[in-house]
């Protein structure tokens, strides 16, 4: 008799992987992959390099699947080993910034509150809108939050001056803001968390 596993209760899904179920683990790839793949895309620029930490953090949840908690959240529990993977394997040799402890703690806060598909559609909407932005807003932005870099740092490797830097950060904020409507605010404000003293409404 075929037996129909209800996977989409977290117990229940990580009572299967625990045991090796392979039907338990395609699901989580089916259901995770994607909007996975656009959460690291926050923090990496290269869709290869994104691909790469979600590709690993499934092969380390297969592997380690018997230590796995099923009074926790598989969604909390992938989402954390996506940033956990960013850090330990591309940010290994340099100290963790206090903006990128900023921005996990931010977007984990909107990863628990959210429901599973607005969260994904919401990270591609931006994540997309990002890639939209003139390319010096764009880079200045890449800087400021994949690079916890500070204005004065971004002035001087741009060869720019701050003022023009804090323009720019300014106009990224308020071209994302004109394309993406108040459910996407959560995310904007902790993607440009150290520029808090610019986002004043217009």
């Amino acid at each position: 008799m075929k037996v129909n596993y209800d996977f989409k209760d977290n117990a229940i899904l990580i009572e299967y992987l625990k045991k090796g179920e392979e039907k338990a683990y395609v699901f989580l790839l089916e259901k995770f992959h994607r909007r996975l793949f656009a959460y690291a895309l926050t923090f990496v620029d290269e869709k290869a390099l994104a691909q790469d930490i979600v590709q690993s953090v499934f092969l380390k949840t297969w592997q380690y699947r018997k230590k796995l908690n099923p009074e926790y959240s598989i969604q909390s529990f992938l989402y954390k080993a996506v940033y956990n993977e960013f850090i330990n394997t591309y940010r290994k040799d340099k100290a963790t910034m206090m903006l990128e402890k900023k921005y996990y703690e931010a977007m984990y806060t909107v990863v628990e509150e959210m429901d599973e598909r607005n969260l994904s559609e919401i990270i591609e909407a931006v994540t997309r809108e990002i890639e939209l932005l003139p390319k010096r807003c764009r880079q200045v932005f890449t800087l400021s939050k994949q690079e916890g870099l500070t204005n004065k740092e971004i002035s001087e490797y741009l060869n720019i001056s701050v003022k023009t830097v804090e323009a720019l950060i300014t106009k990224s904020f308020k071209i994302l803001r004109k394309k993406l409507d108040n459910k996407y605010e959560s995310i904007l404000f902790f993607l440009f968390s150290n520029q808090t003293q610019f986002l004043t409404k217009s």
